[in-house]
């Protein structure tokens, strides 16, 4: 809590926050103490007026609120508790006795970015994913009609060669076909009907957004409650298995049984497979059960004897990386589509790919982030006295980098924004290092609750700290693990907040669940020594093979 703004506590000064207030700049609208009067005016820059702080005039400029309650009342205070703004006689009252307050405007100006950071959510995530939900319908709905012509043709053929001693049952199961056909349609019809309702309250919702910012009308701002995470629930998908007909050989003692059966139609719903990543990292839980057993889609086979990372270029392709200098695009099919050498030479410790689909790269001997644009390579980030190993982008467009520092005595979590560092994450509340001291093989990855996920080679662990950067937990293996120690490589993490681990020396992958409970491992898909991982918007996962040089595409949910 700011103390400028308690109620029962002597005001201070802006600038240093600790001396009482003496006076008030009117051209700058800030406070301040008789030792920082000096300072204030030796900015010779500005045409400064200072004047005693009970001789200073009201602000016209500073469009406060009007308070509903006292109305020759301006709010220039916001109550965090009660998430309203108040006047300076509200406070004064015993409803907002010891509550948290900050300054009005700052709090309704980080009101309206939250607005405007919905509209874009909804007007570039959520609408795009119900538009592209309806065309998939639309399809299923023209395939469907082939299908179902398919059967009939099928039936009518069936019941031609049995001549007029079946039409009865040829009849009977042509209106089966239809009642199944029409329960299907009915199906797809009541999805469409509420993904149109959802688009139209998306709509409705974007008019009302862009309302509200045009207007800058704070009333509306301050009493807006967002709708996404609503917006976001989709309905279940409508998943159906085709009927099918399987014709019998004729036999005229036993026609009822003989002349062939359909498949019931099987209309069952689950959550859509379409991945909506969220700024604000809104909770979306899908119904994506673990199976059974992992089931090996492909395989693609590259030109590296050791690959150190894989990422995936949207759902279109893999970028990989090895002990060389090249870095490399395949597609699915494993045709290898592009190859970019390194600004220097040297070869990339980690890969990553931006929200725009372009390739980042750390150069640990360079000490340098880059970034692949258009084919063009740009440094964005230089530091000093460490050596960039992992790095990942996050929801939020922030590029968080695992590094060692030169002397190998000390690692950290940055965080940064372009080429500026927000935040540094390197010790746990008793101020113990979070990370091993020295140089070794680390890589780094945001889950989809925004915690930030390491995995630690030398250390034996995944560790997990929160958006603040306050340690959540250590995951240091699973007791059936007998052949080794846990040495955890590449990491990534999914839809589900799943954290999935390579365990290099064991051949297998762990998944645990975003609190550290081991849930189950990947250890039946002949793996390899796997290093780097990572899993597309449909929650396959992608695993680099250190010790074949193939990545391997794995379906697990």
């Amino acid at each position: 809590m700011d103390p400028r703004y308690c109620a029962q506590d002597i005001l201070l000064c802006d600038l240093c926050q600790t001396a009482a207030l003496q006076s008030h700049c009117e051209l700058c609208h800030i406070n301040l103490c008789i030792v920082y009067v000096g300072k204030h005016l030796s900015d010779s820059s500005k045409r400064h007026k200072v004047v005693p702080y009970k001789h200073r005039k009201s602000n016209p400029n500073i469009n406060y609120p009007k308070c509903p309650n006292h109305a020759q009342k301006h709010c220039e205070l916001y109550c965090e508790k009660c998430d309203i703004p108040v006047c300076s006689t509200c406070i004064s009252s015993e409803k907002h006795k010891g509550h948290d307050l900050s300054d009005a405007l700052q709090k309704l100006s980080s009101k309206t970015k939250y607005l405007e950071n919905d509209l874009e959510d909804i007007e570039k995530r959520i609408y795009p994913t119900l538009d592209e939900i309806t065309s998939d319908l639309n399809s299923e709905k023209v395939n469907l009609d082939k299908h179902y012509e398919k059967l009939t043709t099928a039936v009518t053929k069936q019941g031609e060669d049995w001549h007029k001693e079946i039409n009865v049952i040829v009849n009977k199961q042509k209106s089966e076909i239809h009642e199944m056909k029409t329960e299907h349609l009915a199906a797809l019809n009541k999805q469409e009907n509420e993904i149109k309702q959802i688009t139209s309250d998306v709509k409705r919702c974007i008019l009302d957004l862009k309302k509200i910012l045009d207007s800058n009308d704070e009333a509306l701002t301050s009493v807006y409650k967002s709708r996404n995470a609503e917006f976001r629930r989709l309905p279940p998908k409508v998943n159906v298995s085709l009927p099918s007909f399987s014709p019998h050989q004729i036999n005229t003692e036993q026609l009822l049984e003989m002349f062939g059966s359909l498949s019931a139609l099987f209309i069952t719903t689950e959550e859509h497979g379409y991945t909506m990543k969220t700024p604000e990292a809104v909770s979306c839980p899908q119904v994506k059960p673990l199976l059974d057993e992992p089931e090996l889609i492909t395989t693609i086979d590259t030109v590296y004897d050791s690959p150190y990372s894989v990422t995936c270029l949207r759902d279109e392709g893999i970028w990989t990386c090895g002990e060389d200098k090249i870095m490399k695009l395949y597609n699915l099919q494993g045709k290898l589509l592009k190859s970019i050498k390194t600004k220097s030479g040297n070869s990339p410790r980690d890969i990553a790919v931006t929200r725009n689909g372009d390739l980042l790269y750390t150069d640990p001997k360079r000490r340098t982030i880059n970034i692949v644009k258009n084919d063009q390579i740009q440094e964005v980030i230089r530091l000093q006295r460490w050596k960039p190993k992992g790095v990942c982008n996050t929801s939020s467009g922030d590029l968080l980098v695992i590094m060692n520092s030169i002397d190998d005595k000390q690692s950290k979590v940055g965080r940064y924004s372009g080429s500026t560092e927000k935040q540094t994450i390197q010790f746990d509340s008793e101020n113990k290092p979070l990370y091993s001291s020295v140089d070794c093989t680390i890589y780094i990855s945001e889950n989809r609750n925004l915690d930030i996920c390491v995995a630690d080679y030398l250390a034996h662990a995944v560790v997990v700290v929160n958006q603040a950067g306050q340690l959540r937990f250590r995951y240091t293996g699973h007791p059936s693990i007998t052949k080794g120690s846990f040495y955890p490589y590449g990491i990534t993490t999914d839809s589900k907040s799943q954290i999935l681990t390579a365990d290099h020396d064991n051949h297998c992958v762990h998944i645990v669940d975003q609190n550290g409970q081991f849930l189950r491992y990947i250890n039946n898909c002949d793996l390899q020594a796997p290093w780097g991982l990572c899993v597309d918007t449909r929650d396959n996962l992608f695993v680099a093979e250190w010790s074949s040089g193939k990545v391997k595409k794995i379906k697990y949910m």
